[in-house]
């Protein structure tokens, strides 16, 4: 029989997925944390009493990773090495019935929607003024600012409407006041995101206004980098590209998602566009922003991918020369439009497929990264990792792109601070360099 755990009441919270959930947990902690409650973020001790897991239920890996966290920390409980399991985010919000029939060692499920009454699960108020009050995880010269919540858009494979609803902008007088907080704090970089960034501002001022929010969030002091991921191709509101252009604090970077280049994929995929269209967007962008780094990302295994399609896609990313790319294998979810279509790729042939993309991207990464080597670049240091120290330049974000790595025993730098650094070797994924 278990007993009770001897720790101090802790609440340790528990992330998993995308760059929003990170954001999430943050604000979650920030409430917490105004109650007076004592919080941390996937302590290494692991020896909080009260968990809370902030799951994703986006594809079959990350669902899968998620349920094993909730079993790992529901045995933990009946060990008596916790006292509550609290499970919050996208998994519980689209499979709560299901989750609370199959793992019953969970005192309670949230939804995305749900934070009033995890708070009230977890003996704390809801407090409405907290505007930008988060407890931030990440590197404190860097944080992500969320500017709207949920995606209106009809992609066919995709769960995110079902688990966090309808599209909705956070006021453009909000994003700054939030913005001003995390600068005073000593935040430099601001990495916007949304689950569609382009689609900002529709719903509250009924016309697209992401180049509106920039040319607001460019006049706080402290901030010197601003990062845009997650926009779709369709609609993209060209008026950003000038606001990029022109003010030196926007990054020449841009997340853009164009999952598939074949137009009869793309259309089965209710995207919104054929490959004519997304190619010439793409030579929109490069015309406005000659050194723009464009990072995308693409599903390969589709219902009904041919062997051509697939090809056309390769010979297309050859064409292209993203400076980033990230590819999935299909995933087949159940209650989304492309469900209704047979999931007739085999499993091996999706994973081939991922293989050869990364593959043709390594190589094509590669040979951009030599153009690198001789060329000076301003870089931000997030990290010391043994005997290197970690940073990026303005083409790169935090955890998926290119690393600049600079030789700890011969020179210092400090954490968080902006450097010249000459680049003098290049591998696939990695720079290394002196400073100037």
């Amino acid at each position: 029989m278990r007993t009770k755990s001897a720790k101090q009441n802790k609440i340790n919270v528990v992330t998993l997925g995308c760059s929003k959930n990170i954001y999430d947990s943050e604000v979650l902690m920030g409430q917490l944390k105004a109650n007076n409650k004592k919080v941390v973020h996937e302590d290494e001790h692991d020896d909080g009493n009260i968990v809370v897991i902030n799951t994703c239920g986006f594809i079959g890996d990350a669902k899968e990773e998620s349920i094993n966290t909730i079993l790992h920390y529901a045995h933990k409980k009946e060990l008596g090495e916790v006292d509550k399991v609290f499970v919050t985010g996208c998994l519980s919000e689209r499979y709560k019935a299901d989750l609370e029939k199959e793992i019953t060692n969970v005192d309670q499920y949230f939804g995305t929607h749900d934070l009033p009454n995890l708070l009230k699960a977890l003996e704390a108020d809801y407090k409405h003024e907290l505007i930008g009050e988060r407890l931030t995880t990440t590197p404190k010269h860097y944080a992500y600012l969320k500017i709207a919540e949920g995606c209106d858009r009809p992609c066919s494979f995709c769960a995110i409407p079902l688990m966090r609803g309808k599209h909705v902008s956070t006021p453009i007088e909000e994003v700054v006041e939030e913005a001003t907080k995390l600068a005073k704090k000593g935040v430099k970089e601001l990495i916007l995101i949304a689950q569609d960034l382009t689609y900002y501002g529709l719903d509250i001022y009924k016309k697209r206004e992401l180049a509106k929010l920039l040319k607001a969030l460019v006049k706080i002091d402290g901030v010197e980098w601003i990062r845009l991921h997650y926009a779709f191709p369709s609609g993209f509101p060209l008026d950003v590209l000038e606001v990029m252009k022109n003010e030196s604090k926007i990054c020449n970077y841009l997340d853009i998602p164009l999952q598939h280049i074949n137009t009869e994929l793309l259309t089965s995929m209710r995207r919104g566009t054929t490959h004519e269209k997304t190619t010439a967007l793409i030579a929109q962008f490069r015309k406005a922003i000659p050194n723009m780094a464009i990072r995308t990302t693409l599903i390969v295994g589709y219902p009904n991918e041919t062997e051509a399609q697939f090809q056309e896609l390769k010979d297309w990313i050859q064409e292209m020369r993203f400076d980033r790319l990230g590819c999935f294998a299909y995933s087949h979810e159940a209650q989304t439009h492309a469900y209704l279509l047979k999931d007739n790729v085999p499993e091996n042939i999706k994973q081939q497929r991922v293989a050869e993309i990364m593959e043709l991207q390594s190589q094509i990464s590669f040979e951009l990264n030599q153009q690198k080597v001789g060329q000076v670049f301003k870089c931000l240091f997030d990290r010391k990792e043994g005997t290197q120290f970690i940073g990026r330049t303005e083409f790169d974000s935090p955890d998926v792109d290119n690393e600049v790595l600079v030789d700890a025993s011969k020179h210092y730098i400090q954490m968080g601070q902006f450097i010249n650094i000459k680049i003098t070797e290049a591998g696939d994924f990695d720079l290394y360099g002196t400073p100037v």
